[in-house]
């Protein structure tokens, strides 16, 4: 098949048509191997779309702008002529979102260093074996190390004395200061000594002369004897308490002298069953005395005294009401009546006759009269 359609390509060459009238448009993009040739006739270039990155602007043309996201520092670092917070690759922004992201770093080799990872955020002192490399014991042999020079060995030498000089003066001083008699040096002392006894000693001489000096003493060494408090001894006797003489005790005296046991109404550590009586005992509701005021007797008076006004008051009112209804009760009356006459009056043909309250008793005599007229 491919030599076939190899053969009509060539067929459609010698003719002169273009293969890529003939085919469909492709759909995607074209992807060129390494077999390929690069004829330009083998067909149309599909060229991929050039992705292009933001750059900060030119040296010099930086007036005004201010770098806000991480493609305006493009690959560099922040730039100096420019007062703000910059944060390129967002290294050092601390705005709650940690960024994870590290500066890029080489080996002596000029390789990338990929276990810079690992170390971040970690202690220096800590080991990380990164690479298969550091898993590999080493040998003497092979590790670098170089024996130091005469040089460098005489200045660490001068380096270790100069401190140590430095520690033990600064000693010396504090325990000068602090024992003044280290400084202060005597003289010899030169004693002449005749023993008692002539002729014992083996050289034979009648005396000696002794020489007397104090032995130098080491500043640094510790101290030979440890000073230990005496125990305290003991105090002053006691003021003695005069006591009246002994008496005999009462039953009384000894129940008034009855101390309760302290027994807690709210902790019971040991789980102990107490009885009521001991807990009444400690509560101290028998050693309390029960004492009414004189003011609750002068409350209850002053009650009683409201209650018999009020008492009083209320009968007043009530004979005043029961009077009030029986004065409106015989107006009513006498309103009827006064209808009553004047109606038997008007039946009559007499002229009704005007009676007044007061004057009950004649318009009664004179209602009698006109009846009697009128039989």
């Amino acid at each position: 098949d491919s030599k076939l359609s190899l053969r009509y390509s060539m067929s459609i060459r010698t003719v002169g048509v273009d293969i890529a009238s003939l085919l469909p448009k492709p759909k995607g993009a074209s992807s060129r191997w390494a077999d390929d040739d690069d004829d330009e006739e083998d067909g149309p270039k599909v060229l991929a779309k050039r992705v292009v990155k933001k750059q900060p602007p030119a040296q010099g043309k930086r007036k005004g702008w201010v770098p806000r996201d991480v493609e305006d520092f493009g690959d560099g670092g922040a730039f100096p002529e420019i007062h703000v917070a910059q944060f390129p690759l967002d290294m050092g922004r601390k705005d709650g979102s940690n960024s994870k992201t590290i500066a890029l770093q080489m080996d002596s080799n000029g390789n990338i260093k990929y276990d810079a990872i690992l170390h971040q955020g970690r202690n220096h002192k800590t080991l990380i074996q990164g690479s298969a490399r550091d898993l590999v014991a080493k040998k003497v042999h092979e590790m670098e190390i170089d024996r130091p020079d005469v040089d460098a060995i005489n200045a660490k030498t001068q380096e270790t004395q100069v401190a140590l000089e430095k520690i033990l003066n600064g000693k010396l001083t504090a325990v000068k200061v602090a024992r003044p008699e280290i400084n202060q040096s005597k003289a010899a002392e030169y004693i002449r000594y005749q023993p008692s006894k002539q002729g014992e000693t083996n050289s034979g001489a009648s005396e000696r002369i002794i020489k007397m000096h104090e032995m130098p003493m080491d500043p640094l060494d510790p101290p030979k004897f440890k000073h230990k408090k005496a125990p305290r001894g003991p105090p002053s006797p006691p003021v003695p308490v005069m006591h009246s003489p002994p008496r005999k005790v009462s039953q009384k005296d000894m129940q008034d002298w009855k101390i309760p046991p302290c027994v807690s109404n709210w902790k019971n550590a040991k789980g102990y069953t107490i009885p009521l009586d001991k807990r009444l005992a400690a509560d101290g509701r028998g050693h309390s005395q029960v004492v009414i005021s004189d003011k609750h007797a002068q409350v209850a008076e002053s009650l009683l005294i409201a209650q018999e006004v009020s008492r009083e008051g209320i009968s007043a009112r009530n004979k005043e009401r029961e009077r009030q209804q029986r004065i409106e009760k015989e107006k009513k009356d006498e309103q009827l009546r006064q209808l009553a006459r004047d109606a038997r009056m008007m039946r009559t043909g007499a002229a009704p006759v005007a009676v007044s309250a007061g004057g009950a008793g004649e318009s009664v005599g004179g209602a009698g009269a006109g009846v009697g007229v009128g039989g």
